[in-house]
């Protein structure tokens, strides 16, 4: 029998996840559930024979990074590479460094990057218009397995940028399962908020980093640098802000200070990626690198605390021994 470890921030973050889980079936239709039951099956798998080898039980923490990782999927991502993706994360982003609260990258972006730079087409240019195109705005998704053939979009509104902002506020806009309606990632991340879930300060520390750079190469003038607004409704930004760099293990947690540094580091490195480089989102490689810093993020805040520490100390003895 499998044995599960409970986590009661997990099943919040589950919770918050619900709306967009219903919206994904709404959007796109029933197939959301399939990729969502084989990427629970697969990642259960892949954590219950890793956890084997270090003595370990599975945790709530599974749940919630192939909940992310299938809301993080274009709609026609064949159910194969789905299961790949999530197998990677979970034994090269998380069980290989000795499971839960040792790893240093988040499981869910892990998996998402290594299918993203291994199948490119399916991740970016088979995105599919959500069904209510097709039949109307009820029933929607629920009378469809999925969107038809004839309903694909090549390309997010991110990319296109023509897309007006109420229907990327609504959700009827191509992407991914989980990251075209802003209203539900609202709500849901200002839920895990609200019960200490995931902490404020990474999300708006990310989005003001974010603001500030981009309005910077906006008003510059710089070739693909958008509208600050647009560029942070659009995409997977506010997704991450609330759900991806809150992760309690792979982020900078040791203090405030630290996170902070973090949430900001995540939306200047955003940026960059969709202005500079070849990858438009942005989203998932910024917040692999945001993870690779937080280590030293949490030691240099630790460090120079402590130092003021020993300065504040030896400054009183000074004073003392007068």
């Amino acid at each position: 029998m499998v044995k599960i470890q409970k986590q009661q921030a997990m099943r919040t973050v589950l919770k918050g996840l619900a709306p967009l889980g219903l919206a994904a079936v709404y959007f796109f239709g029933w197939r959301f559930i399939a990729v969502l039951a084989v990427v629970t099956a697969t990642g259960v798998v892949s954590e219950y024979l890793m956890s084997r080898r270090y003595g370990l039980k599975i945790t709530e923490s599974l749940f919630v990074s192939c909940m992310l990782f299938a809301l993080s999927l274009p709609p026609a991502m064949p159910l194969w590479m789905a299961a790949v993706g999530i197998a990677f994360g979970i034994v090269f982003g998380k069980m290989v460094f000795g499971g839960f609260g040792k790893n240093v990258f988040n499981p869910a972006i892990t998996g998402r990057a290594f299918i993203y730079v291994s199948f490119g087409v399916p991740m970016t240019a088979q995105f599919i218009n959500p069904a209510l195109f097709v039949n109307g705005w009820f029933p929607g998704g629920f009378a469809s397995w999925i969107t038809r053939a004839d309903a694909v979009s090549n390309a997010t509104p991110l990319v296109t940028q023509s897309a007006r902002l109420v229907d990327i506020l609504l959700g009827a806009v191509p992407g991914s399962f989980g990251e075209t309606s802003v209203i539900l990632i609202l709500l849901g991340g200002a839920y895990i908020i609200y019960k200490r879930a995931a902490n404020w300060r990474f999300t708006v520390a990310s989005v003001a980093g974010f603001v500030l750079l981009q309005s910077l190469l906006w008003i510059a003038g710089v070739p693909q640098a958008t509208d600050p607004l647009y560029g942070i409704l659009s995409g997977s930004f506010l997704f991450a802000a609330f759900f991806m760099i809150t992760d309690p293990v792979s982020a900078s947690q040791s203090t405030d200070t630290g996170r902070w540094i973090y949430g900001i580091l995540f939306g200047l490195l955003t940026v960059l990626i969709r202005v500079f480089a070849n990858w438009p989102e942005g989203v998932t490689f910024a917040i692999l690198l945001a993870n690779m810093f937080a280590p030293l993020i949490d030691y240099l805040v630790k460090e120079q605390k402590r130092k003021k520490k020993v300065k504040a100390a030896e400054a009183k003895a000074a004073g003392g021994s007068r």
